[in-house]
């Protein structure tokens, strides 16, 4: 099957770089261009491409107001935001994350991991840049503007799990693949996938990145500032 990808960035030499990098790819295609927020979204609507690169710093409607928008559009449930950012360590990352955005990439990756990022976010994986580290995420939220403790809505939500659905909610937020967790916890593959699923229908979260969000903001998991 083709991924069918839109690119959104105020920078038309950026978006040209990345459509040639996409299209140059057998299972990709560019089903749009948008140079800001607004435009994103309205093309994300026309075209419903599996995964959108969005530059989180654009003119009027931003990367960050944009996600939001795709996130809470029930009939745009499948499509997948990956943040592009100029600086991986940025505040805003881990409020994209909040939006609904499955990961984040620095846009001085090379090309084969933004390729990569396409791909697993189109498998609807949890994306990390590959320069960062496995506890960002969490360093992100212990730093974020509401940290006053977890959250009592989340918190109560977790009750709805199993404990083998809690066990891997907290590999998840490891930054665990299913291979990895399935080692650790001595089952399949398969039964953690079961779980990952069973644990984001519970917890209405659209994918793994929205698990890990889930799992530090309700304290399941606590951030480990190194």
């Amino acid at each position: 099957m083709t991924i069918r990808v839109l690119l959104a960035d105020d920078q038309a030499l950026l978006r040209s770089a990345f459509r040639v990098l996409v299209d140059s790819e057998p299972d990709m295609e560019v089903v749009g261009e948008a140079s800001d927020g607004a435009e994103a979204v309205r093309l994300a609507k026309e075209h419903a491409p599996d995964v959108v690169l969005m530059d989180i710093r654009m003119p009027g409607t931003d990367g960050l107001a944009a996600t939001r928008l795709i996130s809470a559009d029930p009939s745009l449930a499948q499509v997948r935001v990956v943040i592009l950012t100029t600086f991986e360590v940025d505040d805003y990352v881990v409020q994209a994350l909040r939006a609904g955005a499955s990961g984040f990439l620095g846009k001085g990756s090379e090309p084969e991991e933004l390729l990569n990022a396409i791909r697993v976010a189109a498998g609807g994986e949890a994306l990390l840049s590959p320069a960062a580290t496995k506890g960002l995420i969490a360093r992100f939220l212990a730093r974020g503007d509401d940290g006053d403790g977890p959250d009592p809505a989340r918190s109560e939500r977790l009750g709805t799990l199993t404990g083998r659905e809690r066990e891997v909610l907290v590999q998840v937020a490891g930054g665990h693949s299913n291979d990895e967790i399935a080692e650790r916890l001595e089952v399949s593959p398969l039964t953690v996938k079961t779980h990952v699923n069973r644990a984001m229908a519970k917890l209405g979260a659209r994918d793994r990145a929205q698990l890990v969000v889930i799992a530090y903001e309700s304290g399941l998991v606590r951030p480990r500032m190194e």
